[in-house]
């Protein structure tokens, strides 16, 4: 099977499709297995797509937007020279099914398949992953293009229609191998006997996460604590600096695998961006969720709801986040008795695979091995 995958600019988008790629290298029906990466040249794809061992292709995109103004210039040139980019890629690959995972990357190249399509020299199948509890401009705008939406989480608001499917986030193989907690906090250059919150801003780094946490630092840890401060690159020197001298705490600025992290924690502390929820499930780690509050249609306010629902985490406003209130936060997770109920509720998130569910509807595609007009 010959297999695209196209997503790109957060590691939200990324890491998703990477987790997709393992699980279909590993299918026997699927032998032998082509796989191409198509993203942008200038954003995380093209140093994280390599470096876990999977070519990839280079195409123009811009973010959408629907203001008018002079921005929509240079946004729709963008666009075109990537849809006709997208065609050459394409062309060369002849992918029997195509997965885009998110980010603006996806349009021009799902937009060049179904042009494809069209002109009928291609059955390719198209699926898109929406990984939020709502859906950005550049995913509304594709949906009615591609075959199948995949979902992480229902939609909030409405009945599912025959083509959206609830399959949940996938996430790496690395996520799910065991990890001794002390043997996790001794590679991150921690004690391996304290308790550890780590505090996680992903790729884009969260200022207002890392602030309230180093200025909870500052006042002093509870005895027998300890912090990781995963700052973002972009972050990274600001709170390194802010750091110095605070005893028990570490900062770094990016882990391209934070499966170490997860398990070395006790708590994480993140935004609730999807892929950082399905790593949290995967890893069946207890977290405190703030979510970004200036998403798209607030849909990591939607998406920490629904994750939280279940139990495996408490979340806080990022309006009302600070250090008084992280620490009191983080001291009520760490309780006995609330630690035992949040780790509990986590195992049972981590018990199903969502890969699963992908992996049944595209051998189901191939059994039919006809594509939708």
């Amino acid at each position: 099977m010959k297999l695209a995958l196209t997503g790109g600019g957060t590691g939200g988008h990324v890491y998703p499709a990477i987790a997709l790629a393992e699980a279909f290298a590993r299918e026997a029906d699927f032998a032998p297995l082509d796989v191409l990466f198509v993203g942008t040249r200038d954003r995380l794809e093209a140093r994280i797509v390599p470096k876990a061992g999977y070519p990839i292709a280079f195409v123009h995109a811009a973010p959408l937007t629907r203001k008018l103004s002079l921005e929509l210039v240079p946004m729709v040139v963008a666009n075109l020279a990537g849809i006709c980019e997208a065609l050459a890629v394409l062309h060369r690959a002849r992918p029997d099914v195509l997965i885009a995972t998110g980010g603006y990357v996806a349009f021009p190249v799902v937009a060049a398949l179904r042009l494809v399509r069209a002109l009928r020299r291609s059955q390719a199948r198209i699926a898109l992953l929406e990984p939020n509890a709502a859906a950005g401009l550049t995913n509304r705008l594709l949906a009615p293009l591609v075959d199948e939406i995949w979902y992480a989480t229902a939609p909030p608001d409405r009945p599912l229609e025959p083509r959206e499917i609830v399959v949940g986030m996938p996430v790496r193989d690395s996520m799910r191998r065991p990890e001794e907690p002390e043997r996790a906090r001794v590679a991150l250059g921690l004690d391996p006997v304290k308790t550890t919150l780590v505090v996680l801003g992903g790729s884009q780094g969260a200022r207002t996460i890392n602030d309230a946490a180093l200025a909870f630092a500052a006042d002093g840890l509870p005895e027998g604590w300890q912090m990781l401060v995963v700052a973002g690159e972009r972050e990274f020197a600001r709170c390194k600096e802010r750091a110095q001298d605070r005893p028990g705490v570490r900062v770094v600025g990016y882990l391209d695998d934070p499966r170490v992290a997860y398990a070395a924690a006790d708590l994480v502390v993140a935004r609730a961006g999807a892929s950082t929820l399905g790593e949290l499930a995967a890893t069946a780690t207890p977290a405190l969720l703030v979510p970004y509050p200036f998403a798209t249609d607030d849909h990591q306010a939607l998406n920490a709801r629904a994750y939280a629902a279940g139990g495996a985490a408490r979340v806080v406003p990022d309006a009302e986040l600070d250090a008084r209130r992280l620490r009191a936060e983080c001291e009520a997770a760490l309780a006995p008795d609330a630690r035992a109920a949040l780790r509990a509720a986590a195992r049972l998130l981590a018990q199903s695979d969502p890969r699963a569910a992908v992996v049944a509807r595209v051998k189901r595609w191939l059994a039919a091995n006809t594509a939708a007009p």
